[in-house]
């Protein structure tokens, strides 16, 4: 091999050398970047794995937080709402206590008072208008409340939806007359003592028979107004206890 010939050989094969170490150092670097690439990923991986638990744990002990603030003040709540209550309690049985007290205080005052006219409701049942309207001004007068029943079966209808404190009622009239009022009232537990005053004709035997069956007072027609007014006060005195 000639001269030349060896330093081109020598040439090339540093030519060589020198492309093999930058290849080398080449791919030395890319495996450093990929490393590095690999590593920068899997730790940002790790973190935003540490992030999520962290937001997850914190929600979490939030939601804890909360439920047992929750259950703190339903049962603080439920503790007001049983004090409360057992305070009402007291509060009414003080109350029913001093009422009794008071009852018992006043009621011999009570029972020896009679209910005022202004208080009393008088109902008049009675076919006749005139007969109505002369006895509803008559109780009137004295400050009685009236009511007005055109017959037996009107009568019965009302003192359903509203119990009256005395009951005039005729004898003779249509659909319930007199004494199948005052039988259908004396078979009524509600009706039972409701005073009854009955005006019938002067006759012995429908006042024995008005009598028999639960009038309270028997009036023949004509009748002084007084004596109504005095049968009523009464019947209303006796009523009340007094």
């Amino acid at each position: 091999m000639s001269k030349n010939e060896t330093l081109l050989l020598i040439a090339a094969v540093g030519v060589a050398a020198v492309l093999l170490r930058r290849f080398f150092i080449v791919r030395r670097e890319a495996e450093r970047k990929t490393t590095e690439r690999s590593t920068r990923r899997e730790a940002e991986r790790i973190a935003a794995e540490q992030e999520t638990r962290r937001e997850a744990e914190r929600i979490a002990a939030e939601e804890e937080a909360r439920r047992e603030a929750e259950r703190i003040a339903a049962e603080e709540e439920a503790r007001r709402e049983a004090e409360r209550i057992a305070a009402e309690e007291v509060f009414r049985q003080e109350a029913e206590d001093a009422q009794r007290q008071v009852s018992a205080a006043v009621a011999p005052a009570v029972v020896a008072q009679a209910k005022p006219p202004e208080l009393t409701v008088v109902m008049v049942a009675d076919d006749s208008k005139v007969v109505r309207v002369k006895t509803g001004r008559l109780l009137t007068a004295h400050k009685y409340q009236v009511l007005m029943a055109e017959d037996g079966l009107d009568a019965a209808r009302q003192i359903e939806n509203a119990l009256p404190d005395v009951l005039i009622t005729d004898v003779d009239m249509p659909g319930l007359d007199g004494f199948q009022l005052v039988a259908r009232l004396r078979g009524n537990p509600r009706t039972v003592d409701l005073p009854i005053i009955m005006v019938t004709s002067d006759n012995d035997v429908l006042r024995s028979e008005a009598a028999a069956s639960g009038v309270n007072v028997v009036l023949g027609k004509p009748y002084p107004e007084e004596q109504l007014i005095s049968h009523i006060q009464r019947l209303v005195t006796s009523r009340s206890g007094g």
